[in-house]
């Protein structure tokens, strides 16, 4: 049960990852110029289309993480304990609290997105859409690297 957990968890956050890149990308790329290219194509986008697919994928990742979490503390932490891996028992603390850290932000994320606030805040929606972007590819990469040393049994 725990490892379709898992799976599920981590099919939620591959989208994620993808939905808040194509998002950030998007909001980052300077002048919305219409060409064939790939990049065009890729950033060329409705950025706000982006934003409750993000809202959603996160609290459920979230959620599905909370879940898995007691099994976690229980399968694998201790055995990095006993292993003297106290970097990846770090980096998975970091996973932690960057991902409690960003989903304390999706508010403030929803409300800059809104469209009232388009022209007056631009800075500000560029600026939380890059750090959930970073959260959301930290959490990704650190729960992938920790789940290849030692995964779920």
């Amino acid at each position: 049960m725990m490892i379709a957990v898992l799976i599920v968890h981590g099919l939620l956050a591959v989208a994620l990852l993808g939905a808040i890149t194509h998002q950030c990308l998007s909001v980052l790329r300077a002048k919305p110029v219409r060409t064939l290219s790939f990049v065009d194509r890729y950033t060329g986008v409705n950025q706000r289309a982006f934003t409750w697919a993000v809202v959603m994928l996160y609290g459920t990742t979230t959620l599905l993480g909370a879940i898995i979490y007691p099994s976690y503390r229980l399968n694998v932490r201790v055995p990095f304990e006993e292993m003297s891996l106290g970097w990846a028992v770090g980096l998975f603390e970091l996973k932690e609290h960057f991902g409690g850290l960003g989903l304390c932000l999706l508010p403030v994320y929803v409300w800059l997105w809104q469209p009232q606030q388009t022209q007056s805040h631009a800075r500000d929606r560029l600026v939380i859409t890059v750090i959930l972007a970073f959260i959301v590819w930290w959490d990704f990469l650190v729960g992938h690297v920790l789940n290849n040393i030692r995964g779920l049994p």
